[in-house]
């Protein structure tokens, strides 16, 4: 019964594609500076969110793994201070520290403890890192948040796709996926002591948030 119920809500999700993490987009924004001088997008996709970071900073790189969705995010016009590169957390050359760093469903693609502490060392004294990680479900807690994540993904879904031209679908990723192996509280483990004091949460739709400031040392 239960993977009968899995599958068509499967099907239904593949009918009507809608991106969660964009779901948090506001939310990510209200734990920010109302101004920043520079800011990386790690995992930028489309560059949907690079461009609202935009908003407020002088100067912001978004990076992802995948050059095809590079590609994508730099076809329309970028405008001053905005730039995309191809790029993958652990290895790419980035200049500096930012005053804000995003990373949005990255860290489940990498060594967690690797990911973390690289994010934190890309971000300058006194600023900002916001995670939005992808949790391995464990525990009665998940579990809930599951069960009620189910059908509000649906109503959702149904939702976004009425509002959406049925011409504009969500760009498919190329690079490779993986699954989480990381559970929340692994997460909150691991946190305690790369990024100490960062404060973490879960969230409906399969998400957990990390926000972390930077001592004015450095971290």
């Amino acid at each position: 019964m239960r993977d009968r119920v899995l599958a068509r809500c499967d099907a239904f999700n593949a009918a009507h594609p809608w991106d969660h993490d964009a779901a948090y987009h506001g939310w990510i924004e209200r734990r920010l500076p109302p101004r920043f001088g520079s800011a990386l997008d790690v995992g930028c996709g489309t560059g949907e969110f690079t461009r609202r970071l935009a908003r407020r900073a002088d100067r912001v790189t978004g990076i992802d793994v995948d050059p095809g969705i590079v590609r994508t995010a730099a076809e329309p016009s970028t405008g001053p201070g905005i730039e995309f590169r191809c790029g993958d957390l652990l290895s790419a050359d980035l200049p500096g520290r930012y005053d804000v760093v995003t990373a949005l469903a990255v860290l489940h693609h990498v060594p967690l403890e690797a990911g973390l502490t690289r994010l934190r060392d890309l971000v300058a004294p006194g600023g900002t890192l916001v995670v939005l990680g992808v949790p391995r479900e464990a525990g009665f807690l998940d579990s809930a948040l599951g069960v009620v994540a189910v059908p509000a993904n649906l109503l959702v879904g149904a939702v976004r796709t009425r509002r959406r031209s049925s011409a504009v679908r969500p760009v498919a990723m190329t690079a490779p996926t993986a699954p989480s192996t990381a559970t929340f509280r692994q997460v909150r483990e691991v946190a305690r002591r790369v990024v100490p004091g960062a404060r973490t949460r879960r969230h409906l739709f399969w998400r957990y948030s990390l926000v972390w400031t930077a001592d004015d040392a450095g971290s």
